[in-house]
């Protein structure tokens, strides 16, 4: 069998496993795609896509060269590489919730093959590869290593950026027994440009918390530093362009609303709810979720505050949010922080609307936000305007020039009626 017939199931369809998919379409992998969703398997099949990043076009060529969606377990029958891409969100106490990844394990299970590779992409806590999920394919009577490959890669999957894509990110690979490592290394290598081999699965998965805790911990910093930088008047965003202008020891991170999206808030707490039940405590990533989860709540104070030294009555004032999505030019509203403003304001009392080019609806606790689809419209019919998000279709001089007053959290705007986080 050569490394190009493979066959290569990906469990799990949407940011992580799509991509994943079209990938392997474009080199010539013969590849399946396996999803709980019936609307996600039927959309994709009828050439329909529902990740920011792949159009339907892409989906469409997709079908055409072969690539089907099935819910039919199957499909695993035939399979020489099965990849877990399903999600890892966190429960209601903020604990990992693995369910999906249990649950795409024990699909392998029951349809696991000698000679197999299967590998974890979904982010969680070291230990998750080498104890849980080997643990419930092991249950098949194969052992990992001698039977089928068990291996670890951590997804690095960065929605709407233009330059850095799956197949020039350098993909991590730490298998369970060296040999698993280069098994799962020859096969990413038929997809991406560089393969970087860990010594085992564990370094994987703590690689990828690493990165993004290191992301959540200097996000915190700076959103601390805005809060700092404004009592003792200070511009931070000057003071951050003025910064970075050092060409070693410092990386410029900016300020916002909170943090948001499929990693920066929970991956750090897959590794801080681990280390908790070994008896420690991970403070600087709990340090870090207190500081950016006070923001959303901070800037409405701001909001309130630039309300009262410039509204006559600013109790009945109405607030635009402009941008509500995670991430500028993406339709991706999970874990946005936008939410927990559109909360506060609501608590406070002030009437809010919405304007964001790519949603077409916001609900906030079961309670939809108001979106006006028009930003002229928005704009004039507003007090304030509050910038969360800023979109690629955004005019600073148009928002200026449309809104009485406002409030950027992104820095992206200046002048006599505006004011910048």
């Amino acid at each position: 069998m050569s490394e190009s017939s493979q066959q290569l199931v990906v469990l799990g369809l949407g940011y992580v496993g799509l991509p994943l998919v079209r990938e392997a379409t474009h080199r010539g992998v013969p590849v399946t795609g396996f999803d709980v969703s019936p609307a996600v398997v039927g959309g994709l099949n009828a050439g329909r896509s529902h990740v920011d990043d792949i159009s339907d076009a892409e989906v469409a060529a997709m079908v055409q060269v072969g690539f089907t969606a099935t819910s039919d377990p199957a499909c695993l029958d035939t399979a020489d590489v099965a990849v877990i891409c399903v999600p890892t969100p966190l429960d209601e106490r903020r604990a990992p919730d693995l369910r999906a990844v249990e649950a795409a394990a024990r699909t392998i299970r029951d349809h696991l093959r000698p000679g197999m590779l299967v590998v974890l992409e979904s982010t969680s806590y070291p230990g998750t590869t080498d104890t849980l999920v080997r643990g419930i394919l092991e249950e098949s009577g194969m052992v990992a290593g001698r039977d089928f490959a068990l291996a670890f890669s951590p997804e690095r999957i960065d929605p709407g950026n233009p330059t850095w894509n799956l197949r020039n990110t350098p993909k991590i690979v730490g298998g369970f027994t060296p040999a698993c490592t280069e098994r799962a290394a020859e096969f990413y290598a038929l997809l991406v440009d560089t393969v970087v081999r860990a010594p085992g699965p564990r370094e994987a998965e703590m690689a990828k918390l690493l990165e993004n805790t290191y992301r959540h911990i200097n996000i915190a910093l700076v959103n601390e530093m805005a809060v700092i930088s404004h009592h003792l008047g200070v511009d931070l965003w000057a003071a951050i362009d003025a910064a970075r202008t050092k060409p070693f020891g410092f990386s410029a991170f900016y300020p916002g609303p909170g943090v948001g999206g499929h990693c920066i808030p929970i991956d750090p707490n897959y590794l801080s709810h681990q280390v908790r039940e070994l008896g420690y405590e991970f403070r600087f990533v709990e340090l870090a979720q207190d500081i950016s989860g006070r923001m959303p709540a901070y800037v409405v104070s701001r909001v309130q505050a630039l309300l009262a030294a410039r509204h006559p009555e600013p109790a009945r004032a109405r607030v635009l949010l402009l941008g509500l999505t995670y991430k500028a030019d993406i339709a991706d509203d999970r874990e946005t922080p936008a939410r927990d403003v559109v909360r506060e304001l609501r608590r406070v009392g002030l009437d809010a609307v919405g304007h964001d080019p790519h949603l077409e609806g916001f609900v906030v606790d079961g309670q939809p936000l108001t979106l006006i689809a028009d930003l002229q419209e928005a704009l004039v019919g507003c007090d304030v305007a509050v910038v969360l998000q800023w979109h690629a279709a955004f005019d600073p001089a148009r928002i200026a020039a449309g809104a009485p007053l406002v409030f950027d959290t992104r820095g992206r705007m200046h002048g006599p009626n505006v004011e910048r986080l």
